[in-house]
């Protein structure tokens, strides 16, 4: 028995095709079919694989007489349809026209509680959350139980002491933009019983079996990407599925409120009595009106048809010409992919148009030297083969990597710029951020018509400049015109394009911690974003560029990028690296660190060298700006009360008093100031000189690294022992 995603069993479906050793497909959340990114991961096994059987399970699987006929047609096997409409926990549906604080508390104090409070943006989750703390819902108990449960977790960025103040009263925020590790306390919190209300968008219960005893929809629409739409009857009944767990609860309750205006309506109505009001009117965007007719039908409505995601790409022709030809087969080679598209569950018109782009992309292939004929003896035939050249490393699953790795070979090593140019090229290839991309905008928009107008500019020009104002692009002009060339060379990436920006590269240049940054974009909602980014820019540089491109700087700011990555929340790095050591056989798949535990730090030494030198520049750092709090954060304190704020302060006063602010930019974080010494097997003494104008001091920062326990593996390496001259 395998557990694997929809496209790893799609990829096999995809190379192997009859050949794949796959006897039975069990296929949970079908109703992913539809879903416009991964639906087609879906879709490729019922039309590839004719020897399988299938189980295909949603409880908002709507009309399947598509699949009973492609499903019958492909296995030869009778099709079974189950359907019940029963749940194990039933449901009781409630419309209010009550503010929502109202309908909260009147939830909360009727023993319905824990309630999911569902909103359709992080920012109405996370405000709807702060509005809350104004609802005394938990007994002086409850709450001294929550501090107990949340004693261990580090609160320690931005948005922490709020996270902190809100879990303590019973209150949960759950969505995208918080870090992981809050997430997971929210989850856990809730799994224990412990929260009485959790605001979130519709991303929760997602793979975590949290008891929610009631759903609350503040809203019945919702946008979708291209517009604001009542919410699918599908959507509505997979977030109000949620309500009621089995094992938890015998009746689950599911309760929409009315839109806000005709709430607000309603109560001037009752306040006026005959006197004439002013009646507040709908939002003119981003709203589409509902009423209780509305949730009504949303109820009893049955799921739309599943909607076909088909589409040919590159990859997928690639993938197919992969597989070997089987004698036996007349559809070998680009038949396969012909046949694909007809046995795919699109309509006619559809299958015309994915035939005119498939010999589209195998003209272009075939131009390029990616896809070649060759005779083919034990076929009897000519088929169509992936260049053997580009098999050696070529990988469809990171198209833009190959173009890194092009692009590499343009920028000048010798540069004093080349580790920043690196990874411009290393963020060129990855998604934009937009949370942090747009407040990169608003900051420099600010800073502009602040010298604008302190320039005597003209409103009208002021407004013309603004307009102008976008995010940083360094090595701009290199990435598209190197892109565009590398294109027409390789028509694989057709459908990908690069993205300029500098997110890690601008942190790393003004040598930003975490949470300097967060606090300089006002991204406290936004942590979660910022932290997936940077984690995806570390993975990729640290994978994607060779060795051989990295040279002491380039070290130096893969190092940097873990070191924060670890202070903040290193559970999606550990997740990576657990990945990384079973796939290279340095981990027991088998054993206990295939789940849990982290990597020793020190088994690379080059880069356990420079993680050192990184966490004490970064530690020099929040000192010269005076962030005692992120210092704290930075060493290695259990406690938190060895190295507490007021110690630092007291510590680095006679140094000021004797030299004067000390440095941290590029002179203050050469090597030589970073010393290493082995104590003993696992331990570690580093020292920090400290500079201040121009000239090494006396003075140093001394911690001591002990790596002799396993639990010492995770979070900062440095334990602060004195700064001294």
């Amino acid at each position: 028995m395998i557990c694997c995603t929809a496209e790893v069993l799609s990829n096999l479906a995809l190379r192997d095709g009859a050949m794949a050793e796959v006897d039975y497909v069990v296929m949970d959340e079908f109703h992913f079919y539809s879903d416009p990114d991964r639906g087609i991961a879906w879709q490729i096994p019922l039309v590839t694989i004719p020897h399988a059987r299938f189980l295909l399970m949603s409880a908002t699987l709507g009309d399947v007489s598509a699949f009973e006929v492609g499903l019958a047609k492909l296995t030869g096997a009778e099709v079974a349809v189950v359907r019940s409409e029963q749940r194990p926990v039933p449901l009781d549906w409630e419309y209010r026209e009550s503010p929502v604080h109202e309908t909260i508390h009147d939830l909360a104090m009727s023993g319905r509680a824990p309630i999911y409070v569902v909103n359709f943006t992080q920012r109405d989750a996370a405000e709807l959350a702060q509005d809350l703390l104004s609802l005394n819902l938990t007994t002086r108990e409850e709450k001294e139980a929550l501090a107990v449960a949340t004693a261990d977790t580090r609160f320690d960025t931005v948005y922490g002491p709020e996270v902190k103040k809100l879990v303590r009263h019973g209150i949960g925020v759950h969505h995208a933009g918080i870090l992981p590790k809050y997430r997971t306390l929210v989850e856990r919190l809730a799994q224990r019983g412990m929260l009485k209300i959790i605001a979130g968008t519709d991303t929760l219960g997602v793979g975590v079996n949290v008891p929610i005893r009631s759903v609350l929809f503040t809203k019945l629409c919702k946008f979708d990407g291209s517009k604001t739409r009542i919410l699918s009857v599908r959507d509505f009944k997979q977030i109000a599925g949620r309500a009621g767990r089995k094992g938890f609860d015998v009746q689950g309750w599911v309760v929409a409120q009315a839109p806000e205006h005709v709430i607000e309506n309603k109560r001037m109505e009752a306040k006026a009595g005959k006197k004439k009001f002013v009646r507040k009117q709908a939002p003119t965007r981003g709203f589409v009106p509902w009423d209780a007719t509305t949730f009504e039908k949303l109820q009893l409505g049955q799921p739309e048809p599943l909607q076909s995601q088909f589409e040919i790409t590159h990859g997928m022709l690639l993938t197919v010409l992969h597989r070997e030809v089987d004698p036996r087969e007349r559809s070998g080679g680009y038949k396969r992919v012909v046949q694909l598209i007809g046995d795919s569950y699109e309509r006619a018109g559809a299958r015309t148009r994915h035939r005119r782009r498939a010999a589209g992309v195998l003209r272009d292939l075939r131009r390029a030297g990616v896809v070649e004929l060759v005779p083919d003896v034990r076929a009897g035939r000519p088929a169509l083969r992936v260049s053997e050249a580009l098999q050696k490393d070529f990988s469809l699953h990171h198209t833009l990597s190959l173009w890194l790795l092009d692009a590499l070979g343009g920028i000048d090593p010798a540069s004093p710029d080349y580790a920043l140019d690196v990874m411009s090229l290393v963020e060129a290839i990855l998604e934009s951020p937009q949370a942090v991309l747009i407040r990169q905008v608003d900051l420099k928009k600010g800073e502009l018509i602040a010298e604008l107008k302190a320039n005597g500019v003209e409103y009208e020009q002021r407004m013309e400049e603004l307009e102008k104002v976008e995010h940083d692009k360094p090595l701009a002009e290199y990435i598209y015109d190197h892109f565009d060339e590398f294109r027409q060379k390789h028509p694989w990436v057709a459908g990908d394009t690069v993205r300029p920006k500098s997110i890690a590269r601008q942190m790393y240049e003004q040598f930003t911690s975490f949470n300097g940054y967060v606090k300089q974009l006002g991204l406290q909602r936004s942590e979660g974003v910022l932290l997936r980014y940077l984690t995806q820019a570390y993975k990729a540089l640290a994978q994607n560029v060779p060795d051989a491109r990295k040279d002491e700087a380039v070290h130096q700011l893969e190092a940097w990028l873990y070191a924060m990555l670890s202070r903040v929340d290193n559970t999606l790095l550990l997740e990576w690296e657990r990945m990384l050591a079973l796939r290279n056989g340095e981990a027991d798949p088998t054993g206990p660190d295939a789940v849990v535990g982290p990597i020793d730090p020190s088994a690379d030494g080059k880069r356990f060298r420079a993680r050192v030198r990184a966490e004490m520049n970064a530690l020099v750092a929040t000192l010269w700006h005076g962030d005692w709090e992120d210092a704290v954060a930075t060493v290695r304190d259990e406690d938190g009360e060895v190295w507490n704020p007021d110690r630092w302060q007291a510590e680095i006063r006679p140094f000021v008093e004797e030299h004067g602010p000390f440095e941290y930019g590029p002179r203050a974080r050469l090597v030589h100031l970073t010393e290493l010494r082995v104590v003993e097997p696992h331990v570690w003494l580093a020292r920090q000189t400290l500079v201040a104008e121009g000239e090494d001091t006396p003075w140093f920062l001394e911690c001591e690294i002990d790596l002799r326990e396993p639990a010492s593996w995770e979070g900062p390496l440095l334990r602060m022992r004195r700064i001294a001259s």
